[in-house]
């Protein structure tokens, strides 16, 4: 019996039904979220698994609580705790389950956790839990905020929810959410899922960005997929939230640990952006300027969102793409409340694939 077929009809009738296409290599990938394009070096990998060889074992067998903490996953987290300023680490299967993690574990009764509007639908999943209380505020509209926390003044413990770049918008957290959170003593969650690796001085994201003093109430979470070309997540938070995390949050006491290779992939990943931080913040100012020059329009990371308004035209825009030999993202509701083409500026792609991608794109919606 065909259970969900009316469900399916009224998503394709309004042009939301969505489909797996297995990758073409042959396009030009202006959609992953590879933003440095470390997927694609070779040496990486190449490194990765001849470490790998060298061991008696090659899978992590079991959650990290049992006997599936592997030195390699120590390794990892000593790296990125420094590379950061935060005491300590954990790294797990992805950020949709950190994101879990941290919200259903941290937000206990008489908690109330203040998130952003825009932020990701893995976070805004975990608020569904019964045990967890949420007020969401305007999107980046600190002045919402402020208000916000002053009429649930009452909060046994306040938690606060933003990601550093939002993943559709592309733009930036505002600063001043780090200022407001110290003043009100809230624990403060920053997704750093599409911002770390792309923005910063040492491109760490935004704590590095707008040079925020670590401090014992910041949480920062981040995917290892994206950036840093491999597949998992981290957290970086004080030594007492971490050692807490580890008893209380459920993805990580129940779940086999991150696998061997992409956490070694990860760490390669992570000290070939540091080594070569100037080159790479280069090359991303370079597409920055092509984006504003050609499209106009100001981008903070490597996420250009193009607002077209309506389904049917935004997956047209991109099948035409497509043929041309252009990957493109068309993202619909309810990822957004109005279609746009999603453009990932990403460093994978040389500079003049980028200009010719852009030009293609003014014509066809013109």
């Amino acid at each position: 019996m065909n259970y969900y077929e009316n469900e399916i009809k009224a998503l394709k009738k309004s042009n939301r039904f969505r489909t797996r296409r297995v990758t073409n290599d042959n396009v030009l990938d202006f959609s992953s979220n590879d933003y440095l394009g470390l997927a694609h070096k070779k040496e990486l990998h190449k490194q990765t698994c001849k470490e790998l060889e060298k061991l008696s074992v090659h899978a992590p067998k079991a959650s990290m609580l049992i006997n599936g903490y592997h030195q390699i996953h120590k390794d990892f987290e000593d790296i990125m705790s420094k590379a950061n300023g935060f005491e300590n680490c954990v790294v797990m299967g992805s950020g949709f389950n950190a994101n879990i993690a941290l919200i259903e574990s941290l937000v206990r009764k008489g908690d109330i956790l203040f998130m952003d509007e825009l932020y990701h639908a893995s976070g805004v999943l975990a608020t569904n839990l019964e045990s967890v209380k949420v007020v969401f505020f305007k999107h980046n509209d600190m002045d919402d905020l402020k208000e916000l926390l002053k009429q649930f003044s009452h909060a046994k413990r306040k938690l606060i929810a933003v990601e550093g770049i939002y993943s559709m918008d592309g733009d930036l957290c505002d600063e001043e959410v780090f200022k407001i959170a110290e003043a009100e003593d809230a624990l403060l969650i920053v997704d750093e899922a599409h911002s770390s690796g792309v923005i910063g001085h040492n491109l760490m994201g935004v704590f590095d960005y707008y040079n925020i003093e670590i401090k014992p109430n910041h949480i920062k979470m981040g995917t290892l997929g994206k950036a840093y070309g491999s597949f998992g997540a981290f957290i970086l938070a004080s030594n007492h939230i971490i050692e807490y995390l580890i008893n209380r949050a459920k993805p990580i006491i129940y779940a086999t640990a991150l696998s061997l290779y992409d956490t070694l992939l990860a760490k390669k990943s992570l000290e070939y952006i540091i080594e070569n931080q100037e080159i790479i913040k280069d090359e991303i100012r370079v597409r920055q300027m092509i984006v504003e020059r050609e499209l106009g329009i100001k981008i903070d990371g490597l996420i250009v969102p193009i607002l077209i308004g309506d389904n049917q035209k935004v997956t047209k825009i991109k099948d035409e793409l497509l043929a041309s030999g252009f990957s493109v993202g068309g993202i619909r509701q309810p990822t957004v409340k109005r279609a746009i083409i999603r453009l990932i500026a990403r460093l994978g792609q040389s500079e003049v694939q980028l200009i010719e991608l852009c030009k293609k794109l003014v014509k066809i919606i013109k």
